[in-house]
């Protein structure tokens, strides 16, 4: 059986909704974060060097990297579903927005966390390129969504898991206002009506009310 070492309020809660969209058994284990450094705890440095959620188990095997773990559960324990194949006339879109979720949003949403904690001017040029970069980043993503139920296309796909946690979770490390962006609230209430998703949450952090709006 696999086992999630999952870090609360973090990337680890994909690993966690894909097991459980996958109906893949795995086994839960939590960590805290440091409550003053909020970073992880000894116990997660002590399995990998980079003392980074999420980490999982599969007899021998230790696995980090959420989109390689994501991959990973999905060719050997789900059957290749969640992840359209080369047929698929969504595959293009799907390697495309399963690989944005950690080329492009996630890494946005942690430049604006890292400049907003330094409290630069609103003029400063490091500032206004951020935020410049991080409306773009939403502005393509409310388009696409104005056009397709989920960023894949049609279907609910692995592009979805990889990509939620930067636009619900991640806000409580940096404050997102998703009002201007009604086709990315739309898409969060359909993400939020998933057994699997409320689930997943439900295991993985039962102290949060996930963000969808």
């Amino acid at each position: 059986m696999l086992k999630i070492h999952h870090l609360g309020h973090s990337q680890s809660e994909r690993i966690v909704w894909l097991c459980e969209e996958l109906a893949v058994p795995y086994a839960l284990e939590h960590h805290a974060r440091d409550a003053v450094t909020k970073l992880s705890p000894p116990e997660i440095r002590a399995l990998h060097p980079l003392g980074a959620a999420p980490l999982i188990e599969d007899g021998a095997l230790l696995l980090g990297e959420s989109a390689a773990i994501v991959e990973y559960i999905i060719v050997k324990h789900g059957g290749g579903r969640l992840k359209p194949g080369p047929e698929h006339p969504d595959y293009a879109a799907f390697l495309y927005w399963f690989h944005f979720a950690n080329g492009n949003l996630q890494p946005v949403m942690g430049r604006m966390m890292m400049v907003s904690r330094a409290q630069l001017p609103p003029e400063h040029p490091v500032l206004a390129g951020v935020q410049d970069r991080l409306d773009r980043v939403l502005a393509l993503i409310e388009a696409r969504l104005g056009t397709v139920p989920y960023l894949a296309g049609s279907e609910f796909t692995a592009a979805d898991i990889m990509s939620v946690f930067s636009l619900t979770t991640m806000r409580l490390f940096q404050p997102l206002d998703l009002a201007p962006y009604p086709h990315i609230r739309a898409y969060l209430q359909r993400i939020g009506e998933r057994p699997a998703y409320r689930r997943a949450m439900a295991k993985g952090d039962p102290d949060l009310v996930p963000m969808l709006g």
